[in-house]
């Protein structure tokens, strides 16, 4: 079902999950006399959007943290998805993580499991979302990172996944279950297609693995805050604030915080904590997943967005 809608603000496997989750004449004269004219202004362009890292770049010469959402494609529907993209980078979002849904998402928690469910359901599929997207991007002012599970990947083929979501333009991409060793070619494919790829650590990443990730990310470092999967939590781990510490000791790599990030308070502590970014899921694919109707999912996306957002420096 297509939505129109006028507003200011829309327009192996779990042992691995524990260490680490794991940019695109004629000369003739003429014969026509003019007595005079202006010359023609330049037709306007809209001003080429950032990649993640030089989003995070000017964020900190302006000393913001960036507010990156997470919503999954296809859930209600793409035409929602869409309009929800619209709302998203109009309430101020600086970077918009974009979920490909897959049957079977282990890094993700019941409300994310449960939309990719329904995507897929809807026949939400990878040329569908990418289709999408070619319409939608020219639209927005802020880069998109897909988050994508490597199956998926490998089932277009590395190269033409990586050229497809460089064309369409999608700016960095999220790999939650491919182990740092095993990233050397998705890097190497990402690297030459301009596409930043964003790689994970955790609460339990030892040391010496955490400074090889961090090494190795680009646009920005994902910090786990808490072992387990994605979801929505009453409170943030303290164990989060050395963490990011202990990262930024080790690289000078933005660092975003995610998973169980879903209140204005906890976007506003982490920032308090020194993170340069926070990144919230669960909390927002809800609000869309669970609506009567995609316009009060959508209304309710905004008006969450911007709590999000003043609630950062």
């Amino acid at each position: 079902m297509a939505i129109v809608l006028k507003t200011s603000c829309f327009p192996q496997q779990q042992k691995r999950f524990k260490e680490q989750f794991l940019l695109r004449s004629s000369n003739k004269p003429s014969t026509v006399s003019i007595k005079s004219s202006k010359p023609m202004a330049p037709l306007a362009t809209p001003a080429q959007t950032l990649g993640l890292s030089d989003t995070f770049n000017r964020l900190r010469q302006q000393n913001k943290v960036a507010l990156i959402p997470y919503i999954t494609a296809g859930d209600p529907d793409l035409n929602t998805t869409a309009e929800a993209l619209k709302v998203l980078n109009s309430c101020g979002s600086d970077i918009i993580e974009l979920g490909i849904p897959y049957s079977d998402p282990l890094a993700d928690g019941p409300v994310i499991q449960a939309a990719a469910t329904r995507a897929l359901a809807r026949g939400t599929n990878f040329d569908a979302i990418i289709s999408m997207l070619r319409d939608v991007i020219p639209e927005l002012s802020c880069p998109i990172a897909l988050f994508s599970y490597y199956n998926p990947i490998l089932k277009h083929g590395l190269e033409k996944f990586m050229s497809t979501v460089r064309d369409a333009g999608v700016h960095g991409l999220v790999v939650p279950d491919v182990p740092l060793e095993e990233t050397e070619v998705l890097r190497k494919e990402a690297v030459q297609n301009n596409v930043e790829l964003v790689l994970f650590t955790t609460p339990t990443t030892p040391t010496e693995r955490m400074k090889a990730i961090v090494d190795a990310s680009e646009g920005f470092v994902y910090l786990v805050s808490s072992v387990g999967v994605t979801g929505a939590r009453a409170s943030v781990s303290e164990q989060v604030q050395p963490l990011l510490r202990e990262i930024k000791e080790a690289t000078s790599k933005p660092v975003a915080v995610g998973f169980g990030i879903s209140k204005p308070e906890h976007v506003q502590q982490m920032a308090g904590w020194g993170a340069d970014g926070v990144i919230v899921g669960s909390a927002m694919v809800r609000l869309l997943g669970e609506a009567k109707s995609a316009e009060e999912g959508l209304k309710e996306l905004e008006t969450f967005t911007k709590s999000l957002k003043a609630a950062l420096p």
